[in-house]
């Protein structure tokens, strides 16, 4: 007995010396004290959406959260592990199985019918003695916590989306009106030089180039107006909707928001952004299952209990007379697998280790992110302002040419070069401006900042929808 003993207590102790812990230094890996490019060290704000004051963009963001199809299928994903995780729960209790059968047969002597009824209670349970099971419901949990960690991000990236979506379609909108207005210039332009050449004051070649002016805006119009549509597609597909392009945003103009956004410092992203935790818990996840890999190989005792009783009529079951049980206790061991199950513990391992350099890139990666999204908003914000300056000296240029051209001290050549400098000067601005906002939304959605105070409700809620 003492020897038995002895070889349990071993294969206990050898159980639990392979269960690999993971170094919460992997986690926490040496990280700077502030970021590169913005040492504020603020909070991050977590509630960035506001900062925008667009009722509809935030209404919009509320049906996107609601009826976006991707984000229900990360919903649906998070009930589905939270069963699994229910699953796992069961095999750490006793099964009890009721069996109730009843026969009537004929025997070959004729007139010879004979009944027979049998029922059974059957009780199993798997005692847990090295951990296997608590090693596989601890898995379920981590990847029920990966999954909903998951489904946290997508949100997050949800409402960028939709912000970014909705100020493309506001860009868009305003350059399809500049388009406009340089179709009307360029025809109010083509009518005075048509009026001018049959006054003999202007020549053809300014009459040829006025209408290949007009002609080349009513094209670029064109273009510009499907780009709209585009956008009003996209943004309707982020909501959940038909891409009918029916879309029209409430606003002709993209806000400029100055406020300084706050980063907090690098090591605040590794416990706040969702992505991250959910990558840490597919590490801490396979690491259970390396453990479970392992347990595999040692003994598995079940303990059976049984009651049954077996009569000739229905009605005279469980009348005591012939009740019967059992009690049994067992173990199974594996012997000879030909190498199969330390191949498991192995793939197992080696999953381990590929998933904590990959927990490692992607953290490396949401570094890389905030650097490079703050370092463009620097960038951003002196482009913005050369080009505003630029647009106003522009814009003066053009006025000025074609004072100059209708006096004939320029052709008409100068005016379509300050007119073209105008409308590049023009068009930039629009673009940076939405690059400001997008840019803006890529640091808070790079910090892991929430978006909203609890305004939209939470992900629980939209999981028991």
């Amino acid at each position: 007995m003492k020897y038995f003993l002895l070889v349990i207590a071993t294969l206990l102790l050898s159980s639990c010396a392979a269960h690999r812990q993971v170094n919460e230094d992997l986690r926490f890996p040496s990280v700077p004290e502030h970021w590169q490019v913005n040492e504020t060290g603020l909070n991050v704000d977590d509630n960035w959406l506001s900062q925008y004051g667009q009722p509809q963009l935030s209404r919009l963001v509320e049906e996107a959260l609601g009826n976006n199809q991707n984000l229900r299928q990360s919903a649906y994903n998070v009930e589905i592990s939270q069963q699994q995780l229910l699953q796992s729960d069961a095999d750490l209790l006793p099964t009890l199985d009721l069996d109730l059968s009843t026969e009537r047969n004929k025997r070959t002597e004729p007139g010879t019918i004979s009944n027979s009824s049998a029922i059974s209670l059957d009780a199993n349970y798997e005692i847990d003695i090295w951990g296997k099971l608590s090693d596989a419901q601890k898995q379920a949990n981590l990847n029920f916590l990966t999954s909903k960690a998951q489904y946290q991000q997508l949100r997050l990236e949800l409402v960028a989306e939709v912000v970014k979506g909705w100020f493309n379609l506001v860009a868009a909108n305003q350059l399809s009106a500049l388009f406009k207005s340089r179709v009307n210039n360029a025809s109010e332009n083509l009518a005075i030089i048509e009026s001018s050449y049959q006054q003999g004051t202007k020549t053809a070649l300014d009459v040829y180039l006025s209408r290949n002016e007009l002609n080349s805006e009513v094209s670029n119009l064109a273009a510009q107006q499907a780009n709209v549509i585009e956008a009003s597609r996209i943004l309707e597909r982020l909501l959940g909707r038909y891409p009918g392009a029916e879309f029209t945003p409430d606003q002709s103009e993209l806000p400029i928001l100055d406020t300084q956004i706050p980063t907090g410092i690098p090591s605040e992203i590794i416990t706040r952004k969702p992505e991250l935790l959910a990558s840490w818990y597919q590490v801490l996840a396979l690491d259970a299952a390396l453990a479970f890999t392992h347990k595999q190989r040692f003994p598995s005792i079940t303990m059976r209990a049984s009651i049954s009783d077996s009569q000739n009529e229905l009605s005279d079951l469980l009348s005591g007379s012939s009740l019967g049980w059992s009690l049994l206790g067992s173990i199974t061991a594996p012997l000879f697998r030909a190498g199969e199950l330390k191949a498991n513990e192995e793939i197992a391992g080696l999953q381990l280790k590929q998933q904590e350099q990959s927990y490692l890139d992607t953290l490396y990666s949401a570094f890389s992110e905030v650097e490079n999204a703050l370092t463009n908003s620097d960038s951003l914000t002196t482009q913005y302002q050369s080009t505003l300056a630029a647009q106003e000296n522009a814009k003066a240029a053009e006025t000025l040419a074609f004072e100059q051209y209708q006096r004939g001290l320029v052709t008409y050549t100068t005016v379509l070069e300050a007119q073209g400098r105008s409308f590049d000067a023009q068009s930039a601005l629009i673009q940076i401006k939405n690059q400001l906002l997008a840019n803006r939304v890529d640091i808070h959605t790079a910090l892991g900042a929430n978006f909203d105070n609890g305004n939209y409700g939470s992900r629980e809620r939209l999981i028991n929808e």
